[in-house]
């Protein structure tokens, strides 16, 4: 009999190939508040670890030379839970001021009566993104009814 792992398995970190490290970085840090775990810039093998308290939650590869591209299988957007409604706005403030677009104008909620939602936008090399909280958002928005906001519709 084989025992199921998958009722034990959790994400552990999520790795990016992107274009330009240095740029890539600088954004996860700037705009998500991202630790610099570890950076190696050393010929062709070119990537960072970052993390949140220490511990490694995102990696990035600087093995690119495209932009993300939906239209391929893979990741569709890549999503960062925060506690509550005050801290995504709070990340709607750092990303304004950094002068990211919004897939959406502000806040939204995933769907038509959920009580969950966030902002969405894309990093510097097209990758969708969201920031978003399990509840607290029911009083904004939904920008396409019934359909789920984090379709990128």
């Amino acid at each position: 009999m084989t025992a199921a792992i998958t009722a034990q398995l959790a994400p552990g970190h999520v790795g990016l190939n992107v274009t330009d490290l240095t740029r890539s970085v600088d954004f996860y840090r700037r705009a998500l508040g991202f630790e610099q775990l570890l950076v190696s810039s050393e010929g062709d093998r070119k990537f960072a670890f970052l993390g949140l308290d220490g511990t490694l939650r995102l990696t990035l590869w600087e093995q690119s030379d495209g932009n993300f591209s939906t239209a391929t299988p893979g990741l569709h957007h890549l999503a960062f839970l925060v506690p509550d409604i005050e801290q995504v706005r709070a990340a709607e403030s750092a990303l304004k001021e950094l002068g990211v677009p919004f897939t959406y104008d502000g806040i939204v909620v995933h769907a038509e009566g959920m009580t969950s939602g966030g902002i969405f936008f894309n990093d510097p090399d097209g990758i969708r993104l969201e920031v978003y909280t399990a509840s607290g958002a029911e009083a904004e928005p939904s920008p396409h009814g019934s359909d789920p906001a984090c379709g990128f519709f």
